[in-house]
C-alpha cells in the first residue's frame, strides 16, 4: 500500500502527505497515512468524537473544552451542519466550527476525518482540498477513504454515505467521483478487505459515519448490515466506530467479539429517541460528550465523557478476547 509519514511536528510535513496522496496511488488502493508513535512504549491515546460541526452551539463548546491527552484525534462525520461546506473557499464556516471551537492544547495534534451525511449535502470534496487544509494544518482529510497505521494501531476511515441508498433518491447529494454507485462500493470493499486482511497492527478499528448497530434514533443501516458488516467481521476488525447517532453507545455483536461504538455526541443530542437492536447493548447515553481510547500491545482500555469531563462508562478489552 502506498504510505506517507505523518508524524506531528509541522504543518509543511502534513501538507507533504496531502500532496502525496493527491499525487495518486496505485489502483485498487487505499491511501495510507503513517502516524508515528510518540511513546516509547508503543502506547497510543485516541479521541473520538461525531455530529459536532454547529458553530459552538449546542454544547459543542463545552465537549470541546475537555482537556484530555490524545496522539490525535478521529472524527466521526457530519463535521458541518447543516449542508457541509459551500465550496473550498467557505472558510468562515470551517474557522467558526472547527478552528475557533477546538482551542484546547490536547486538542492541537492530527485530525482524521471521515465524511457524514451532512457533509455529503454540501461541496463533499471541499474538505480534501488544499484551501481547506491551509486554514488549520491540523486537518487530516486525505480522501474519502483511507487508512491510519499508528502502529500497534490500524484505523480504516470508511466512507459511508454512498452505502445509504435512499439518498441517491434526493438530489441535494454531491456524488461527484463517487457515481456510479455500484462500482464505487465494489471497489471500496474489495479495498478495504484486502487491507484489513493484509494487517499486521494489534487492533484494526473500522471508523465510518453510519451506524452498522445502534439503539439511538436511526437504529441500524441495513445496507452496512448487507454489505460492511461481513467485510470487517471476516477479516478480523477489532472495532466499528461511528457517529450519525446523536449519542455515546457501546454494543457488543451477538455473533462475534466485534464491539460496535457510537460517538456522535459533539454537539446537538437527541435525548429520550431510542430503538432495539438485536445486538447487546452495554451501554447507552442520550446526550453529548466524546469516547477515549488508551490502547497497547496487551490491552485496550476505552470511556465515554460527558460535557462536563465525568467519565459515563469504561470497559477493557484484551487481544486474548477481541481477536476472532
Amino acid at each position: 500500500m502506498r504510505r506517507m509519514s505523518c508524524g506531528w511536528s509541522s504543518a509543511v510535513l502534513v501538507a507533504a502527505v496531502v500532496a502525496a496522496v493527491m499525487a495518486g496511488q496505485a489502483a485498487g488502493e487505499l491511501a495510507r497515512v503513517e502516524h508515528a508513535p510518540s511513546k516509547e512504549d508503543g502506547s497510543l491515546t485516541v479521541l473520538a468524537v461525531g455530529d459536532w460541526g454547529r458553530k459552538g452551539q449546542y454544547n459543542q463548546t463545552l465537549v470541546a473544552t475537555q482537556q484530555l491527552d490524545a496522539d490525535f484525534i478521529v472524527s466521526t462525520g457530519d463535521n458541518f451542519y447543516n449542508d457541509g461546506l459551500t465550496g473550498d473557499n467557505d472558510t468562515a464556516s470551517f474557522q467558526a466550527s472547527f478552528t475557533d471551537i477546538y482551542t484546547a492544547t490536547s486538542l492541537q495534534k492530527p485530525w482524521y476525518i471521515v465524511l457524514g451525511n451532512h457533509d455529503y449535502t454540501g461541496d463533499a470534496l471541499a474538505q480534501q482540498s488544499a484551501s481547506i487544509r491551509a486554514v488549520d494544518s491540523r486537518w487530516t482529510s486525505v480522501n474519502k477513504s483511507f487508512i491510519v497505521d499508528a502502529g500497534i494501531a490500524e484505523f480504516f476511515l470508511v466512507d459511508t454515505s454512498p452505502f445509504v441508498l435512499k439518498y441517491w433518491n434526493e438530489s441535494k447529494y454531491d456524488w461527484r467521483q463517487v457515481a456510479p454507485r455500484d462500482t464505487y462500493l465494489s471497489n471500496l470493499l474489495t479495498d478495504l478487505g484486502d487491507a484489513l486482511s493484509q494487517s499486521n497492527a494489534t487492533w484494526k478499528i473500522v471508523v465510518g459515519h453510519h451506524t452498522i448497530s445502534s439503539g439511538c434514533e436511526h437504529g441500524n443501516t441495513s445496507e452496512l448490515v448487507a454489505m460492511l458488516l461481513p467485510v470487517i467481521k471476516t477479516n478480523g476488525a477489532d472495532m466499528y466506530l461511528n457517529g450519525h447517532d446523536h449519542c455515546l453507545q457501546r454494543i457488543t455483536s451477538i455473533d462475534s467479539p466485534l464491539q460496535l461504538v457510537t460517538s456522535g455526541g459533539g454537539s446537538k443530542a437527541w435525548a429520550g429517541k431510542f430503538k432495539s437492536t438485536s445486538d447487546k447493548l452495554e451501554f447507552i447515553y442520550d446526550g453529548q460528550g466524546f469516547l477515549s481510547m488508551r490502547l497497547t500491545e496487551a490491552e485496550a482500555s476505552f470511556a465515554f465523557y460527558d460535557v462536563a469531563g465525568a467519565v459515563l462508562h469504561s470497559w477493557e478489552l484484551t487481544k486474548s478476547t477481541s481477536t476472532n
